[in-house]
């Protein structure tokens, strides 16, 4: 399955999150790195929903 993933420029670096799964965010300094983070977050987010 896909999700819509946002990635926006901050101050300090990078913020992602994906609108369809609420309260799924995440922050790094690179976009490789937010890109990483944002994946893993998804992962961990559809595992809870799953229990």
């Amino acid at each position: 399955m896909k999700y819509l993933v946002i990635i926006e420029e901050t101050s300090t670096g990078y913020s992602a999150y994906s609108p369809n799964l609420g309260v799924c965010v995440t922050t790094g300094a690179t976009i490789e790195e937010v890109r990483k983070a944002i994946e893993e977050a998804i992962e961990f987010h559809l595992e809870g929903f799953k229990k």
